[in-house]
């Protein structure tokens, strides 16, 4: 499976460029399944946000992107389903496009409805992943984005990365999400990490990873070295 973890979805030519690159394809021949589920969970969760997501309606854009077909994909509907059926449907698809929202939310219900399991075997698939969608794809999330409690109480997400993802830095509406507080945040959390702005994504294939930025993002490495940059990293 080839990643393409975003920040705020393909905000510009850089990381639209990186998704038909991963896709092999041009969009408009590739068909998306969507998963709105972050969206319903955490502290600020609210029933207009996965609607935009669906819809194509929000600021981030990833369904809205004249793909050949979009489906929805709803984690929490998949264990009343005949696994086959839905299986199917992930398996005959291009790429997953994974809402913003609550990342521990999220990754519990890619536990619970058997998604996590089947994911090692998508070798064809693209997963693009916006903010909490990104970020479900790491092996921690860190205290400071822990919103809805997990039966577990701890931030672990699902490793399928080697790094930890900052998002929204220096973002106007997240004022909390500065560059020192992503080196607070770096240094608990025990092991290599980006903070990235909204223009910024991290493309993973093969093995090789990519930042893809026509914005701001930083690298926190072993034992405390750090690495900026501005535009494609």
């Amino acid at each position: 499976m080839k990643l393409l973890l975003t920040d705020s979805g393909v905000r510009n030519a850089s990381i639209h460029a990186a998704l038909e690159d991963l896709l092999g394809k041009p969009i408009a021949d590739s068909r998306a399944l969507c998963i709105p589920t972050a969206g319903y969970g955490g502290p600020f969760a609210d029933p207009v946000r996965p609607w935009e997501f669906v819809s194509g309606r929000s600021p981030n854009p990833m369904t809205e992107l004249g793909w050949k077909s979009v489906g929805i994909l709803e984690l929490t509907a998949l264990p009343s389903l005949d696994r086959g059926l839905w299986v199917s449907w992930v398996r005959e698809a291009d790429v997953l496009l994974a809402n913003g929202g609550d990342t521990l939310f999220l990754h519990h219900w890619m536990r619970e409805s058997g998604l996590a399991g089947l994911l090692p075997s998508l070798d064809h698939m693209v997963y693009v992943g916006l903010s909490a969608g990104s970020m479900v794809m790491t092996p921690r999330v860190g205290a400071e984005f822990m919103g809805w409690t997990p039966p577990s109480g701890d931030d672990r997400a699902l490793g399928v990365v080697d790094f930890s993802i900052f998002p929204h830095l220096d973002h106007p509406d997240c004022p909390e999400n500065t560059t020192a507080a992503a080196e607070l945040w770096a240094a608990g959390i025990g092991g290599p990490a980006y903070a990235i702005d909204e223009q910024t994504a991290i493309k993973v294939a093969d093995g090789a990873v990519e930042v893809i930025s026509e914005g701001r993002w930083k690298y926190f490495g072993p034992a405390g070295s750090a690495t900026s940059g501005a535009g494609r990293g």
